[in-house]
């Protein structure tokens, strides 16, 4: 008989890790692609490991107490995981959920039981919007509203159980999968969580590690005087912005990337197309930009032989209403 597992939480990790080379051998890359595949967590995403770990280390540190109501901002990942383990630990979950999320996302939250507030919901919400929404802003308004609930605000933004998730699970997945040989590690960033977490995992192992990051380029941002253009769900630009738009997480951990690539979402999409139709492997909008990213990496000559570990956040289920699968 195979193990037999007692709840959800303990599903979380272990996810497989995939050498591409169908596709590969189509894009005429030179390294090793290997795919991360983070959609076989629970709720089907990369952030089932920060949300589980934030709710452990909270409930360790006795600020998550029995009946406690969890809050968060979210683009819908961190939330579905959160309200997923919320329900598992017996917890409520209100969502925030920031303007323009797919709205399977928030069909799935709401099939959770989660409850949704748009940003208008919020008093003095849509005010700090306006002004330009920092993650310290962001975390001091929350702070206070969660407090004025008496609920617990997770704060995945700046919680270090969220890269510590990384740094205890999918960093070691990685270096264990591959035998230490990784060369180079591609995602995208939201919180920033993921790639602090590996940056400080893997180069702990090897200091030559490249740890490469990607983000939406200018023109696939979300922008309300452009509302039909196409845009990659979830993810955040982190280089060459403002130190006020610069991932907390970074600043906290010292977190040092090589490169950032930037990636158009037609791109992205077309790359998460490629992909099924060569692998069968059915991805989201921010897996097929961080795998064109890690084709770029893999087609130069220095990355001949060279494994490339790339991670692919999510599946595709929750974009079939955007253009990516129309």
């Amino acid at each position: 008989m195979g193990k037999i597992y007692n709840s959800i939480t303990e599903l979380v990790g272990n996810t497989p890790l995939v050498n591409l080379h169908r596709f590969s051998e189509q894009e005429e890359a030179k390294g090793n692609i290997l795919g991360k595949f983070e959609y076989f967590n629970p709720s089907g995403s990369v952030k089932d490991r920060a949300a589980l770990n934030m709710i452990l280390q909270a409930e360790a540190d006795g600020i998550l107490k029995p009946g406690m109501t969890i809050v968060d901002y979210t683009s819908g990942n961190t939330g579905i995981g959160t309200a997923t383990f919320a329900n598992a630990k017996g917890y409520k979950y209100v969502a925030i959920i920031q303007p323009g999320v797919s709205q399977e996302r928030s069909q799935i939250l709401k099939a959770l039981g989660a409850t949704l507030l748009q940003v208008a919901d919020v008093p003095g919400f849509l005010d700090i919007i306006k002004t330009g929404l920092s993650q310290e802003g962001l975390n001091t308004f929350m702070t206070a509203f969660a407090k004025s609930k008496g609920w617990f605000y997770i704060n995945q933004c700046a919680n270090p159980a969220n890269p510590n998730a990384h740094i205890n699970s999918t960093g070691p997945e990685i270096w264990n999968d591959t035998d230490g040989k990784v060369d180079y590690v591609v995602a995208l960033v939201g919180t920033g969580g993921t790639l602090a977490g590996l940056e400080k995992y893997l180069r702990g192992k090897n200091p030559n590690v490249k740890i490469i990051g990607a983000q939406p380029a200018k023109q696939s941002l979300k922008d309300p005087a452009f509302p039909e253009r196409n845009t990659i769900d979830g993810v955040l630009p982190f280089n060459g912005v403002p130190d006020d738009k610069v991932p907390t997480l970074f600043k906290n951990m010292g977190t040092v990337y090589d490169e950032c690539i930037e990636v158009i979402a037609e791109d992205a999409y077309e790359t998460g197309r490629k992909l099924v139709a060569t692998e069968g492997f059915f991805v989201g909008q921010s897996a097929g930009a961080a795998l064109w990213a890690a084709t770029q990496v893999a087609k130069r000559p220095e990355a001949a032989g060279k494994n490339i570990v790339v991670i692919l956040a999510d599946n595709a289920y929750k974009y079939l209403s955007t253009n990516m699968y129309k």
